[in-house]
């Protein structure tokens, strides 16, 4: 099943983020190398949202993600949701 986690950001998130980018894109790219990220990346003009693609029976993963997400521990993130995606197209439809 595929998900989509969507990160609504703080409005000065392309500054704030610069000490933790390594840490957030080292957890991505874990995540995709065990097939659970899908695709991920931020929205622009204005930088305000990021959406992360994830293909996994079990939700508690992409939470634990969450949990773990230097920009969700560090208040970089002000809300986030998991929403269920169902793909008529493309990938693993």
């Amino acid at each position: 099943m595929y998900y989509v986690l969507l990160y609504d950001v703080v409005t000065d998130y392309v500054e704030r983020r610069k000490p933790f980018r390594e840490a957030h894109l080292k957890l991505i790219r874990e995540m995709y190398e065990q097939g659970y990220v899908v695709m991920a990346g931020a929205l622009d003009n204005p930088p305000d949202r990021a959406i992360l693609v994830f293909y996994t029976a079990d939700t508690s993963i992409i939470k634990q993600f969450i949990e773990r997400d230097p920009y969700v521990q560090n208040g970089l993130v002000t809300h986030w949701e998991i929403r269920p995606w169902n793909v008529v197209v493309g990938g693993k439809a």
